[in-house]
């Protein structure tokens, strides 16, 4: 038997202990809000390697970004550098890893394009075009959505036909074709060598599941522990994917799943609640945890929840507590109109900024939907309150960026048709509208990329010019990539394509904008490259390649861009908000049919889901919670009368503050004489030194014990070189860690004293 003495072992209570330390075999986890679940996902992985499970058969499959960083992050800080040798990342991030791999197996490119959804809309949309089909039926949006949904339940464009209450359905609503465009669609992404996030786990299912070249054993023998955080948000595919890894003669079902079936509200995404319900069933040995301890909210607070999803009939059953004080009681806030909605909870984060001496950073206002912000950014502006809508269009969203972007994923994949057909006459250089039409027609007609259809194809002569033109253009490009490394060759497209010529024409700000967005786009491409520092949890990529960038940022996710430094209270959808918390929560617009929403009250089973998502929505509270509505607000350009929703009816008065009236004045100061709330904290001061004067040494030099002179960190003291050359170098003036571990393969450093 292991000891279990391990430090790490005794920061977790005994459940968490007994859920990290169970190994082998089916495990469930459910894991309550606040309950700790990352801890106990981590420390089991970093238990795992500590019991001489070796760290490449482990796979952790996250929704985010960010979890997979804070969770290699978390297991280094035990385990070391085997940490860096799990398989830790997201679901798409890490099938696309292998399919990079696998892929020409399925008839794909191995550097095949991921296409985003704007390119799916692009695709999808010109064939609509193409069959005459009238976009206000057929909207690309629409018919993407039915797409995606057909494949995140294992239905290709042949069962689609052969489904008759699909097919049935689309009649219904007018729209018969949609299989058509469907088979086109999945026709023109294996022809441009593309595939879209849909894609990433359909082909993944079908690499396994037709087991080419012994594919599945393969990857079943790599991968002996799954482990898979949130899982109540996992589609279908995702699950029977995770089943073919897991599920076959001799194996021992080494799958842990952590989940909460009370925080499952994506099924607009595709997530189904069945599979977390599922689970005792389809692994009848299984052995189930329950993290019922909440170390996040008051008692007040953790009270209500239970009360509210304690509504809901079908759920894995719980109770979560907590050992805290009973804190503030729950204040409800009633309005006449939504106007006066915003006006008090701009009135009570005042006071809570007064009385508690919160900070902008700790507050959030949570809404159903994105369209509740204006009112609440009307008067968090007259009160001087700085605030952050949490959405908005994202960096690589910004047309300059796509159209610079197409032009690289062109560079590297001549297949892709939306890249071409976004660049192909940008800037102008007379290649209209129906030439464009006609070269995409004949690449369908033939079977071939647009790409080939420029090449092999004679053009009229008004148009042969200018094709010509680009097709040696991206010539040039292609044979600079070949030599150039990630940044060289968007630099020089950047300014060889014509797109920075054109972009400083504009003399607007907007214009001066759209040039400041390529230089960022450029200096981060830069950074990519001759990026050396290695963060904790990060792992070891020596790939610096114009194709490994375009997957980096293929990958992103707006939910990964929401962590700012500024203090701002934080406006943002309940959808948004999970796996938050804040000091202060304010849940906005709890009226019937809003939330919950309209469409939710037409099905018992979707208002099991609303309820879920306002169980989300308070549970993200850590000492104040506010909940308000209004007796009316203007609905599609109407005056509506609503009551309150049924969710606050669901709360015991126990644990509600009496509900205010508009009638009742503040007992704070008026919000005129508080002044402006500026965001906290300075830039830390750059250190400078002069390139001119640096000389980088070999980095098989560099040897511990040497003083060394960095141009960004400035003098430091190397203390480890390990195996895969990675310096533990600790500077003297930084003002956050001065340890780094910095890629000497990538590293420009100057010996100062050996």
């Amino acid at each position: 038997m292991l000891d279990l003495g391990y430090s790490y072992l005794h920061e977790l209570n005994d459940v968490q202990r007994d859920a990290a330390t169970c190994i082998d075999g089916p495990v469930m986890v459910i894991a309550g809000p606040g309950s700790g679940k990352t801890r106990v996902l981590t420390y089991r992985i970093a238990h795992m390697i500590h019991s001489g499970i070796h760290p490449g058969q482990i796979m952790a499959l996250t929704f985010t970004n960010k979890a997979s960083r804070e969770m290699k992050d978390r297991i280094e800080k035990v385990v070391g550098s085997k940490a860096q040798r799990v398989w830790a990342g997201t679901f798409h991030s890490l099938f696309a890893r292998i399919l990079r791999v696998e892929a020409h197996r399925l008839g794909f490119p191995n550097d095949f394009t991921i296409y985003d959804t704007d390119d799916t809309k692009s695709v999808i949309s010109e064939i609509i075009t193409q069959m005459n089909l009238d976009k206000k039926v057929y909207a690309p949006g629409l018919v993407r959505s039915r797409i995606s949904s057909a494949k995140s339940n294992l239905i290709t464009p042949k069962l689609y036909v052969a489904n008759d209450e699909l097919m049935a359905y689309d009649r219904m609503n007018r729209r018969p074709l949609i299989h058509a465009i469907y088979e086109k669609y999945a026709a023109r992404c294996l022809r441009a060598g593309a595939m879209d996030f849909d894609d990433l786990l359909l082909q993944m299912f079908r690499l396994l599941y037709q087991n080419p070249d012994n594919s599945r054993e393969k990857y079943q023998r790599q991968f002996q522990y799954l482990m898979v955080d949130e899982f109540q948000d996992t589609n279908y595919l995702q699950y029977e994917i995770l089943k073919l890894l897991t599920v076959y003669p001799g194996s021992k079902n080494n799958i842990c799943i952590v989940g909460d079936d009370a925080q499952s509200i994506y099924s607009f995404r595709g997530a189904t609640i069945e599979n977390i319900l599922q689970f005792e069933v389809d692994f009848p040995d299984l052995k189930t945890f329950k993290l019922e301890q909440n170390y996040r909210s008051t008692q007040y607070i953790v009270d209500a929840a239970n009360e509210v999803i304690n509504y809901n009939k079908r759920q894995i059953q719980k109770k979560i507590w907590t050992d805290r004080l009973e804190g503030n009681k729950i204040k409800v806030i009633k309005t006449m109109t939504e106007t006066e909605e915003g006006k008090r909870v701009a009135d009570t984060i005042i006071e809570q900024k007064n009385r508690y001496n919160l900070a902008n950073k700790e507050i959030a206002i949570l809404y159903r939907t994105n369209g509740q912000s204006r009112i609440f950014e009307e008067q968090l502006r007259r009160y001087n309150i700085y605030y952050k809508v949490f959405g908005g269009l994202s960096f690589y969203s910004r047309k300059e960026i796509k159209d610079l972007l197409a032009y690289l994923r062109l560079t590297i994949n001549d297949k892709d048709d939306e890249a071409l057909k976004r660049i192909i006459n940008y800037p102008r250089r007379g290649i209209g509208d129906s030439t464009i039409e006609q070269i995409s027609q004949l690449a369908d007609d033939n079977d071939m990329s647009m790409w080939e259809v420029l090449t092999k194809i004679e053009f009229n002569s008004r148009s042969r010019k200018s094709i010509g033109e680009f097709v040696e253009l991206m010539r040039a490009f292609k044979a600079k990539a070949s030599k150039s490394n990630a940044y060289e060759i968007a630099d020089y497209i950047s300014r060889q394509s014509g797109i920075l010529t054109l972009l400083k024409e504009d003399k607007s700000p907007e214009g001066l904008g759209r040039i400041e967005n390529i230089t960022s786009l450029l200096d981060g491409i830069q950074e990519f490259v001759q990026d050396d520092e290695l963060e904790i949890g990060e792992t070891l990529s020596t790939d610096r390649s114009l194709s490994a960038y375009l997957q980096t940022i293929s990958l992103m996710t707006d939910a990964d861009e929401k962590e700012e430094n500024n203090d701002h209270v934080t406006l943002m959808s309940v959808h948004s908000a999970k796996g938050l918390e804040f000091k202060s929560v304010f849940v906005v617009g709890l009226e019937e049919n809003l939330f919950p929403s309209y469409m939710a009250l037409s099905e018992s089973n979707n208002v099991d889901e609303e309820r879920r998502l306002f169980y989300v929505a308070i549970t993200r509270a850590e000492e104040f919670l506010c909940l308000t509505y209004a007796n009316s607000r203007y609905q599609y350009g109407q005056m509506r009368y609503n009551d309150p929703s049924r969710f606050l009816e669901e709360i015991s008065d126990r644990n509600l503050d009496s509900i205010i009236s508009i009638t009742k004045k503040p007992e704070f100061p008026e919000p005129k004489i508080l002044g402006n709330f500026k965001p906290l904290g300075a830039k830390k001061p750059m250190i400078s030194i002069n390139p001119d004067d640096f000389v980088a040494a070999n980095p098989t030099d560099i040897k511990p014990g040497m003083a060394v002179l960095h141009l960004k960190f400035g003098q430091g003291k190397v203390i480890n070189v390990d195996d895969r050359m990675v310096a533990t170098i600790v500077f003297d003036d930084l003002h956050d860690s001065q340890e780094k571990r910095i890629m000497l393969q990538f590293a420009k450093l100057q010996i100062v004293e050996g």
